[in-house]
This record gives structure tokens, C-alpha cells and sequence, in this order.
């Protein structure tokens, strides 16, 4: 798992800033609140007084109040209060947890999990179509899947494996030759160009065309280590987009913040239906990705035999050396064998400008010298 990208939190409906929410993200815990302006926040769960669980604890003056002493916790990060304090004590400026840089978009609240400053940041992937002219939105809806989240994005990358897994690919079979992998600033990419299927094998057979061949295909690509985006070109003029925001639990558990957008059938009475056609081809993948073994992408090469249509798949391993080399990734090894006797945080870009802190920072896996 990698730090200094953007994750999903929680949908912004379920912040209503009547009680802050816990979430577990990278294996970590955090907590998330909206303020008495209605601005989401995202913060280190960790009181730093006595180990007490913001999470669960209430929100008061607009500020997250821990459940064991009442201490409260501005959006900044900052101890704003300490009810046992007496009047006119300075609280100490070590009185601090991580605040994470919030986007709310798409009806998703995500938060820059890392240390980097701004200018450096990759920034949140942006849905091109969202509310285009002649588009149609639907979700996010959240998946469920007990699995870990690299085996997640390999399987959207995979353009072998839909006419095995997936009954609505008719007769489409994968040729290596219709095949184009590129990438680009944070990711990689592959299109394939597929013959239109044989009439009766899909659900959306009418909006094909079969005097626009050239137009008909899918492509898949990741954007960082946590975003995989679809498209479905059925013709020129119809096509399908879907945005998978990947939400890392742990090493077993994933929750996907899944968007859906089209160009086509634009009526609202479309979107049940279309709905449940998406719902049933991921839980076609899911019922596969859960069952892979080992549960973590292998370490060496050595352990897998990739072969022609795995190449979006080493791309992707690739970035992930890459961001590895960069110093992103977090060390489970080293945390886990220290149980529970440390408090981790994934360090926030407060870090850079101000040192004393309470929480430990997570392990990260050393990078190389020569990275950028």
C-alpha cells in the first residue's frame, strides 16, 4: 500500500456533521467530520492524550471531541480544547494529530493520504464527462470485496479475462494483434479493438453499429495505485465509462467507490437496469479476485508467468516498483512486528512544516537514492 495519493473516504451523504465517522484506510485508522461550515475533514483516529478512538467520538463547537477526556480537534489537526485544562493554560503545541487535504467530488469525500506539498501532489483523477452536456451519471455505489486492492486493479486491466468471466461478451475473443498498451503521467493504458458481438449475445446488441467496426472496443487504465477507469465504445456515439475509486482496507479488504457515466439511453428509466448489468458483471469479478492466491500480488516475477495481454498488468507493476522506489510504500513487515505497542499515522504534509509530533509515522519501505 502507498501513501501520497488520493483516496476515497466515505460518500459525503453520510457526513452530516451530527457525528464524526471512522474509517480504516491503509491498514490505518482515520476519522472524518464535517465543521460548523460544513467542511469535511479527514484526521489521524488517534487522540494523542491517552490513545482514545476520535472515531467514536461526538462533535462539539464544530470540532471532533475525543470520547475518553472530551478533547477536541479542529480540522487543522490542532487541540483547539481540553476540557480538565485550567482557564488561561496554554495547551501544547505537541497537542496535534494529522490533517489530510480533503476534495469532496462526484459525491465522494477523498484525502490526500501522504506528506507531500501541494505543488507536488498527483492531483485527483478528473471525470472528464462529469456534468457534460449529453452525459448521464449513476452512483457512486460501494463494493464490498474481500480481497487485496492491487489484485482489484489488475483484474479491470486484464483484457483476457472477459470472455471466460463475463457471459455478455458474446462471441468476443481476445486478439493479441487488436491489442495497444501506452501510458501516460501516472499510469498505463490498453485498448482493444473487438468485432461488434453476434446479434442476441448482449443486452445492449441496438446500440451497436455494424457500419462503424472501427469504433467498437474497451480500454482500461490505472491512474496511480488506486484508480481504474473503463471505457466501452459500442460505436462512435455510444459509449460507457465507469470510474473504480479503490479504497485499500488492508491486505484482504477492499471497498470500491464505483461511478458509472454514458452518452446513450439517457433517460432515467435506463439506470436501474444498466445498474443491474454492472452489478452482475463485477460480481462476476469478485467471485474470482477473492479466491486468487497468493492474496497479495506476488513479490518476485519469479512466482507468476505473465505471457501476451499481461502487459497493462506488468505497466502497472511497474509504477508500483517505481512508486516504491520513490519511498511511497508502507512497510507491513516492520509495523506488524511491532504489534500493538505503536500508534501509527500515515504523515501528513503538516509534517514538512512542523516537527514534534506524538504518533509515530508509519513505517515506509526505504526508497532508492536515484528516485524522482
Amino acid at each position: 500500500m502507498y501513501i501520497n495519493f488520493w483516496y476515497p473516504v466515505c460518500l459525503g451523504d453520510e457526513l452530516t456533521g451530527e457525528e464524526p465517522q471512522r474509517v480504516k484506510i491503509l491498514g490505518l485508522r482515520f476519522v472524518t467530520f464535517r465543521d460548523a461550515s460544513g467542511n469535511a475533514h479527514v484526521l489521524a483516529d488517534t487522540c494523542v492524550h491517552r490513545g482514545g478512538s476520535l472515531g467514536k467520538g461526538r462533535i462539539r463547537n464544530g470540532r471532533v471531541a475525543c470520547p475518553y477526556h472530551g478533547w477536541e480537534f479542529d480540522g487543522s489537526g490542532r487541540c483547539a480544547h481540553i476540557p480538565s485544562l485550567q482557564a488561561g493554560r496554554k495547551i501544547a503545541a505537541r497537542a496535534k494529530v494529522d490533517s489530510y487535504p480533503v476534495v469532496e467530488r462526484y459525491g465522494i469525500v477523498f484525502a490526500f493520504l501522504g506528506d507531500l506539498a501541494e505543488k507536488d501532489r498527483p492531483p485527483l483523477y478528473e471525470i472528464a464527462e462529469w456534468e457534460r452536456s449529453g452525459w448521464r451519471a449513476t452512483g457512486p455505489v460501494i463494493l464490498e470485496l474481500d480481497a487485496y486492492f492491487e489484485r482489484s486493479i489488475e483484474n479491470g486491466l486484464d483484457p483476457v479475462h472477459n470472455e471466460f468471466v463475463h457471459d455478455l461478451q458474446g462471441n468476443i475473443r481476445f486478439r493479441p494483434d487488436r491489442m495497444t498498451v501506452s501510458e501516460h503521467d501516472w499510469g498505463t493504458e490498453v485498448f482493444i479493438r473487438m468485432d461488434p458481438p453476434k446479434p442476441g449475445t448482449t443486452q445492449l446488441e441496438h446500440l451497436r453499429n455494424d457500419d462503424d467496426p472501427e469504433h467498437f472496443g474497451a480500454s482500461s487504465a490505472h491512474y496511480g495505485p488506486n484508480t481504474l477507469v473503463t471505457t466501452i465504445n459500442l460505436s462512435k456515439d455510444n459509449t460507457f465509462v465507469q470510474y473504480f475509486f479503490e479504497q485499500p482496507v488492508d491486505e484482504r479488504h477492499t471497498r470500491i467507490f464505483f461511478l458509472n457515466l454514458r452518452n446513450c439511453m439517457l433517460d432515467e428509466s435506463s439506470d436501474e437496469r444498466l445498474q443491474q448489468i454492472n452489478l452482475a458483471i463485477a460480481a462476476e469479478d469478485i467471485a474470482v479476485v477473492t479466491e486468487l492466491y497468493p492474496v497479495r500480488t506476488p513479490a518476485s516475477k519469479n512466482n507468476e508467468l505473465l505471457v501476451i495481454g499481461d502487459e497493462c498488468i506488468s505497466g502497472y507493476r511497474n509504477y508500483l516498483k517505481k512508486w516504491t522506489d520513490a519511498g511511497w510504500r508502507i512497510d507491513w513487515k516492520t509495523s506488524r512486528s511491532k504489534g500493538p505497542d505503536t500508534a501509527y499515522a500515515i504523515p501528513s504534509p503538516g509534517r514538512q512544516e512542523s516537527g514534534n509530533w506524538v504518533l509515530d509515522s508509519v513505517p515506509m519501505v526505504p526508497g532508492t537514492a536515484n528516485s524522482t
